[in-house]
């Protein structure tokens, strides 16, 4: 069935960022929120061994006739593969490829970050079975993935591929819990009671209670709302997010913060909406939302804010639309423009979609020319994407 789909989720990941520096492969990172992951210092000296460039035209193919046969049935055409959202764990990223367009052989991937290999080859994971379009037992079009404390990678796959050309639901949407340990699914969550006709899944993330039963919240912006999974209940929520909130139902940017006391808070904002809001974690477990919702205050200078990611602490990362630098905000201190701290000054040949804490103690930033992507101009090589490490640079 073809399905028409707005492209402002993908139009409004466009912001430019490049490029990557730091003190020392070996020095500890410092982080404002008290946490072992930080930025790393300033140096002028570039991080080629902890830069690594992800290509459609670098994956890894069991054998030279599977490719081959993909290529010539059109199931594998290079320049339509892209990464826009990833997870570290230890020395490894698991990677979403959503299906834009069609020739996205698997949409959910596995990356080995060794030192010193820039370039490295994107994996299907956890194997091919699981990366069969239309078979709606199978991965169909992953957007977000989200590594949790134990392990799990959650997988959110909205059932719908072919986005940026004439879009096809292939399958209801789901989420998708795979054990990293093993490789093994261990459960799938099916998530068409929760959706309408006007859904449109965005991010993912995870949350523990205190009692360490895990939670998953799924940002809606089609649909104005958080959908909340509770695993161990087996019981779903949605909690439909006022109308102030949403100016237009363009993304729905979520992030989430946790105290170390286990306390948990997500942080949502609508790109076009001039405010960040917020709501605790113990109050999304249980379904509330009215009353909940904390005004936390406006965007800095007026200016649309991207929220990139979280550090697994009380900090949160931003920039604005259209610019290129990336910006810290601890939010433990007031949301304004003088607690806001720049920890990267962007370039101008690609953007930041994600900042994420892992490999190395270092943050990682997530970046591609997903604008000509999108715009269809980025050659036979496809996309140019990158995950290095945010760091500061230095004044000359």
């Amino acid at each position: 069935m073809a399905v028409k789909l707005p492209l402002l989720l993908l139009l409004s990941l466009i912001a430019v960022s490049c490029g990557a520096y730091s003190s020392s492969l070996d020095e500890p990172a410092s982080s404002s929120s008290g946490n072992s992951i930080g930025i790393s210092k300033c140096n002028k000296n570039p991080l080629t061994e902890l830069t690594f460039q992800l290509s459609g035209s670098n994956l890894h193919w069991p054998c030279d006739s599977t490719k081959n046969i993909y290529v010539q049935s059109g199931r594998y055409v290079p320049r339509n593969v892209i990464v826009t959202r990833a997870q570290l764990q230890r020395d490894s990223a698991f990677v979403a490829l959503p299906r834009y367009k069609q020739g996205v052989p698997f949409t959910l991937g596995k990356v080995n970050l060794k030192k010193g290999e820039c370039l490295a080859k994107i994996a299907p994971y956890p194997c091919w079975a699981i990366q069969e379009e239309g078979n709606c037992q199978a991965l169909q079009s992953v957007v977000d993935v989200a590594v949790d404390q134990n392990g799990l990678l959650w997988a959110l796959d909205v059932g719908i591929v072919n986005t940026l050309e004439q879009p096809i639901r292939r399958c209801n949407p789901k989420i998708v819990a795979i054990n990293t340990a093993n490789n093994k699914v261990v459960k799938s969550i099916d998530l068409s009671d929760l959706v309408t006709s006007e859904s449109r899944l965005q991010f993912i993330v995870v949350d523990y209670s205190k009692d360490n039963k895990p939670f998953v919240y799924v940002a809606d912006a089609g649909a104005r709302s958080i959908l909340v999974y509770d695993i161990t209940g087996n019981k779903s929520y949605r909690i439909v997010l006022p109308r102030a909130t949403a100016p237009t139902n363009d993304v729905l940017y979520v992030a989430l913060t946790a105290k170390p006391d286990g306390t948990s808070t997500l942080f949502f904002s609508y790109l076009s909406s001039s405010r960040l809001y917020s709501i605790k974690g113990e109050y999304l477990r249980v379904g509330q939302g009215a009353g909940s919702i904390i005004d936390v205050g406006p965007k800095p200078y007026g200016k649309q804010a991207v929220l990139l990611g979280a550090d697994g602490g009380t900090s949160l990362f931003f920039r604005y639309k259209g610019e290129n630098d990336i910006y810290l905000w601890d939010s433990e201190t007031c949301f304004k423009a003088s607690n806001l701290q720049e920890v990267q000054r962007g370039g101008d040949c690609r953007l930041s979609t994600q900042v994420l804490p892992g490999h190395k103690r270092f943050m990682w930033a997530l970046e591609s020319n997903f604008h000509d992507f999108i715009s269809d101009r980025t050659g036979c090589n496809g996309a140019s994407i990158v995950l290095h490490p945010v760091v500061r640079e230095c004044d000359d």
